[in-house]
């Protein structure tokens, strides 16, 4: 049996006479829908695949459909005889047009095979022996140029015993380590730089193997961690060769990858005897080289020859290259794409340093994979569109940077001294746009980044699309009422009610929410006690120096509370401030600063009463429908009782109306319970669930928003303690979902809670952050997705207030049962995705415009058509 190997991803061309067997050999080792056929496609535009005098046009259609399914990183088979240089000189200038490998399988069996078969089937049993003759001669004089032709592999199969044993053997491409799902560490460009590669694998974790000379020749990590050099590891700094033996150790030793940097490729040539400018720290390199014997020059040329241009990883959600990678290129193999990956992609300019202008590829990317490139040192790790830059210039007196992946933490270690003098200062490094070079002030905010359909691309839950629509309504409320942009790293999501009830008298039931935890494979949740007040963010810092340090705010104010639009909650500053100082002095005292080492933290909470930020609504709405019902059922029932006493028969609609008010004041009441008046900050009350980030004054920090919620609970129980005046505790039951006894115990503790008047409860996951669960998918669950973070079920008196005062009639609860759910849901996870994203991105350092990206979509998703009752 002959082993055909076949790269997974590449243009396979068929090559033979008429009647070689092509078609047969296609569908015997290749998907069908990977075959693009000649025949078939001068059968489309002509409903007769004989038809010779439509085949330009056939052809035309193949090439169409091949380059479809190469750019969309399909493997693709072309069914035609191709025995006519022309003909595969145009499929393989298709495969480089996508930067894929062709592949030449050429079937070469005797002329009267040939001849029989094309007379043994009606279609072809016109063909002259000729035909076939001609055939046969074109492709054996074209047999020893395939290669010059360009094609990658050529197989060529002789005889028809060659062609029935063949079997095809896919072939991974030398970029494609999908299957390494790391931890990794991704190290930025060395230089030659050994004394700092080694402080920062130490500070890393990692242990350094030594040689009898002592020279560094291996690390390992004791959690099995790999490294990840971006390229450029040679050149310029003080010890070429060093880097090298420990990379290369590394390498070998399978505790690291290495992708090649421009540098390296230079370094080749060089040592190959090439004619190369001995600039950019090259002489520096070979002169330290000739100090080393022969076998390390030749060990380190073959090292930095066999290095390949990048690597896509983690089930390619991790891409590393030399100056980053283009989303359409990842994975692929050609020279352009080798190019691109060592040098990225020049405008054609130079800047004022002689040195070429870059085409800022990362400003327009919008990938799923992280990409973590070099190439460009830059003062400072940022950002950009879920890619990274990790040249921080360590030879030029800078940093050594890593990043820890996935954790997306970043490691830095000074440089000893400046080891080689830039040509271009550090400080001045640019970013070119179409339009020239600009600088951007990752704290500035930019229209384009905002305005138009957008796509934000979130950690937890993939691609989030923002319809234009909703982002032109976002902007109008971001621009006219929002805080101070600084403050706002964060919105919260809309939260998703249950399922509808089919109990009597139920709209909303424990049981059902109860129900879809299950079959998301949840087990343990806790229910919280639903506050009736209004939605609060509460970003507060230690001191005015803390927020100037880290939000870069200069008026001397400490935090912000604002509403889950954007909106300041209150207008008069110094009242927020005096809030903010009581929220501060309980943190303090409860410990919450110094247990997270934190300079700043982030609260989600419920401010009390509702009635101090909806008295416009309470006013204009809930007061004035339960005053003109009251009004006009209570004159009715007089009008009815007067009748009766003249002996008129009205006792069913006196008995109806009787009910009908009796509702009305049951509305008037539910809602009451919710206002109570205030002056200043007598009478408010905060209701904190979640402590969702924190960090230090110069960045890091932690997003604790994925610790479970006893976590949260235990520590806002505290801040009760130290201020009880201002904070109000949350009742909460913990359920066992494998325990019926344990979801009694709820039920009973939501009916209490409810008949007294309280509004309802939110059940959530006990670990908070929780994916779909393999297998489920049919009953709603998404493997690698988010499952919905809480769940409301409220009470049937507070439902009034919603659904308004004569619901719970059977005729209303019947119609409102078949309310639609599905939008509000996904709504609900896709926001909550987004402000993960947002407080990650912050967290992380990224620029303000990368968390307002995240925060604006949240926004924007507010004004998608939702039924706000839900």
């Amino acid at each position: 049996m002959t082993e055909l190997s076949v790269p997974e991803l590449s243009l396979v061309v068929l090559v033979g006479s008429t009647g070689s067997g092509k078609s047969t050999f296609a569908h015997k080792h290749f998907r069908t829908t990977a075959i693009v056929s000649s025949d078939t496609c001068r059968g489309i535009v002509s409903d007769d695949e004989n038809d010779q005098s439509a085949t330009p046009e056939a052809f035309a259609l193949l090439h169409h459909i091949v380059g479809v399914r190469l750019r969309r990183g399909l493997r693709t088979v072309v069914d035609a005889t191709n025995v006519q240089p022309k003909a595969r000189q145009e499929l393989v200038a298709l495969a480089r047009a996508h930067d894929v490998l062709p592949v030449a399988i050429v079937l070469d069996v005797p002329d009267a095979v040939c001849v029989d078969r094309n007379a043994g089937r009606a279609e072809r049993s016109h063909l002259s022996p000729h035909v076939v003759a001609r055939q046969q001669r074109e492709l054996r004089r074209g047999l020893r140029g395939l290669e010059r032709e360009g094609f990658r592999k050529v197989h060529v199969l002789r005889g028809v015993d060659a062609i029935a044993d063949a079997t095809i053997v896919d072939e991974k491409s030398w970029n494609d380590k999908r299957d390494l799902t790391g931890p990794f560490d991704v190290i930025g460009d060395v230089h030659g730089c050994l004394a700092e590669l080694q402080t920062l694998l130490g500070e890393l974790g990692y242990d350094i193997a030594r040689d009898s000379e002592g020279r560094a020749v291996d690390a390992a990590h004791p959690d099995g961690r790999t490294v990840v050099f971006v390229g450029d590891l040679v050149d310029r700094g003080p010890d070429t060769p060093g880097v090298l033996r420990l990379a290369m150790g590394m390498v070998a030793s399978g505790t690291a990858l290495c992708v090649t940097g421009n540098h390296e490729n230079k370094l080749v040539r060089a040592l190959d005897g090439k004619k190369v400018r001995l600039a950019h720290g090259l002489a520096e390199s070979l002169a330290q080289l000739e100090s080393e014997d022969d076998d390390f020059r030749k060990a380190a040329r073959e090292f930095c020859r066999g290095l390949i241009s990048h690597y896509v990883l983690d089930g390619g959600r991790l891409v590393v290259a030399h100056a980053g990678l283009k989303q359409e290129y990842h994975g692929r193999a050609s020279g352009r794409v080798r190019a691109f990956a060592m040098y990225g992609e020049s405008t054609g300019e130079t800047d004022e340093y002689g040195l070429p202008v870059r085409y800022p590829w990362a400003e327009e990317y919008r990938g799923r994979a992280t990409v973590l490139y070099g190439h460009t040192p830059v003062t400072e790790l940022r950002w950009v569109n879920n890619t990274l830059c990790l040249d921080t210039g360590v030879v030029f007196g800078g940093t050594l940077s890593a990043l820890r992946y996935p954790e997306r933490e970043s490691v830095s270690v000074p440089a000893e001294q400046v080891w080689y003098e830039p040509v271009r200062p550090l400080a001045a490094t640019t970013i070119a746009t179409p339009d020239g070079v600009v600088h951007r002030d990752p704290g500035v905010l930019d229209l384009e980044d905002v305005l138009g359909r957008r796509v934000v691309e979130t950690r937890h839950h993939g691609r989030v699309g923002v319809r234009e629509e909703n982002a032109g309504a976002a902007l109008e409320i971001m621009s006219r009422f929002a805080i101070d942009p600084r403050w706002l790293i964060y919105l919260p999501p809309t939260m998703a009610p249950c399922a509808t009830s089919t109990l009597d008298g139920f709209l909303e039931h424990p049981t059902e929410a109860f129900s879809y935890f299950r079959t998301q494979d949840v087990r343990q949740v806790v229910c919280e006690e639903k506050h009736m007040g209004s939605r609060a963010v509460v970003v507060v810092t230690r001191s005015a120096g803390a927020a100037r340090d880290r939000f870069g705010i200069e008026d001397g104010s400490t935090g912000a509370l604002y509403t889950r639009t954007g909106r300041p909650f209150f207008d008069d500053a110094a009242l927020t401030e005096t809030i903010l100082s009581r929220v501060r002095d309980a943190a303090e005292k409860a410990g919450l600063f110094e247990e997270t080492n934190s300079e700043w933290l982030l609260l989600d909470a419920e401010l009390m009463p509702w009635s101090a930020k909806a008295v416009g609504l309470l006013r204009g709405q809930y007061a004035a429908v339960g005053a003109a019902a009251r009004g006009s059922l209570d004159e009715t029932a007089r009008v009815l009782a007067a009748a009766n006493e003249r002996g008129m028969d009205v006792a069913d609609l006196a008995a109806r109306t009787d009910e009908r008010a009796a509702d009305a004041h049951a509305f008037t009441t539910a809602y009451g319970r919710y206002c109570w008046p205030v002056d200043g900050l007598a009478g408010l009350r905060l209701a904190p669930f979640q402590i969702l980030a924190g960090g230090g004054p110069a960045g890091g920090g932690e997003v604790y928003a994925r610790r479970d919620h006893r976590w949260h609970l235990t520590r806002i129980d505290r801040l009760v303690e130290a201020d009880p005046e201002l904070f109000a505790g949350t009742g909460r039951v913990f359920v066992d979902l494998s325990s019926p006894d344990s979801e009694a115990a709820a039920v009973d503790w939501w009916t209490t809670l409810t008949d007294a008047g309280g509004e309802g409860m939110v059940v959530k996951p006990f670990d908070s952050m929780v994916d779909g669960a393999p297998g489920r998918e049919a009953e709603g669950a998404h493997p690698g997705r988010l499952v919905q973070p809480g769940v409301k079920c409220r009470g049937r008196e507070y439902l009034r207030i919603i659904y308004g005062p004569e619901y719970p009639r059977e005729p209303n609860l019947e119609r409102l049962r078949h309310r639609g759910l599905g939008r509000k849901r996904s709504m609900a996870l896709r926001e909550y995705a987004l402000g993960l994203e947002a407080l990650d991105r912050f967290v992380a350092g990224e620029p303000l415009w990368r968390v307002h990206e995240a925060v604006f979509a949240v926004l924007a998703m507010e004004s998608e058509p939702v039924d706000p009752r839900l």
